[in-house]
C-alpha cells in the first residue's frame, strides 16, 4: 500500500528526473567525445531525442496531477467559488473527453508501428517502443484528470471549494 501511495505521488516526477539526468549525462559524454576525443557517438543524439519525447508525454500527466495545465482564469477567478469550481470541472471534463477521443488514434499509431517492424537508425531499437508513448501518456492523463475530478468532487460535497480550502 505504501508503494502504491509513493507511485501515485511521485511516479511521473521520479521518471522525469531520471530522464533529465540521463539526457544530461549522455549529451555530456557526447560533447566530451566530440571535442576532446575527436570521436562522435552515433547513438547519443538518438537516445536523447527519445528520452525527450518520453519526458514530453510524461509531463502531460505530471502537469495534470499538479494542476499546472494551461488555462486562462482571469474570468473565473471573479466568480463565486462554486461557479469557478463548476467551470473548472467542465474544462477538466472536456479534457478527459479529448484524451479519450485520442486513445484509439494512439492505439492505431502503435499497432501500425509494431506491424511495420521499423528500427531506429543508430541504435536498432524497435520504433514501437517510442510510439507507445502517446498511448501511455494519454492513459496517464485520463487517470490523473479523473483522480483530480474525484478529489474536487469530494471537496465540493463536503462543502469546501478551492477558494476556501
Amino acid at each position: 500500500m505504501r508503494i502504491l501511495k509513493w507511485l501515485d505521488e511521485h511516479l511521473e516526477e521520479a521518471l522525469l528526473c531520471v530522464m533529465l539526468m540521463a539526457m544530461t549525462i549522455i549529451m555530456g559524454i557526447q560533447v566530451f567525445s566530440r571535442y576532446v576525443l575527436s570521436n562522435s557517438l552515433s547513438w547519443s543524439e538518438e537516445i536523447t531525442r527519445y528520452l525527450f519525447i518520453w519526458s514530453a508525454f510524461l509531463s502531460l500527466s505530471y502537469c495534470t496531477k499538479k494542476k499546472i495545465n494551461i488555462r486562462v482564469d482571469q474570468f473565473t477567478t471573479m466568480l463565486p467559488a462554486k461557479a469557478e469550481y463548476i467551470i473548472k470541472a467542465v474544462g477538466d471534463a472536456v479534457c478527459v473527453v479529448l484524451f479519450i477521443y485520442l486513445l484509439p488514434f494512439a492505439y492505431t499509431y502503435l499497432t501500425q508501428a509494431a506491424a511495420s517492424g521499423q528500427l531506429s537508425p543508430a541504435c536498432g531499437i524497435p520504433m514501437y517502443y517510442i510510439q507507445v508513448l502517446p498511448l501511455i501518456g494519454f492513459v496517464l492523463v485520463i487517470f490523473r484528470f479523473l483522480q483530480r475530478f474525484a478529489g474536487e468532487l469530494k471537496k465540493l460535497t463536503n462543502g469546501r471549494t478551492n477558494k476556501e480550502a
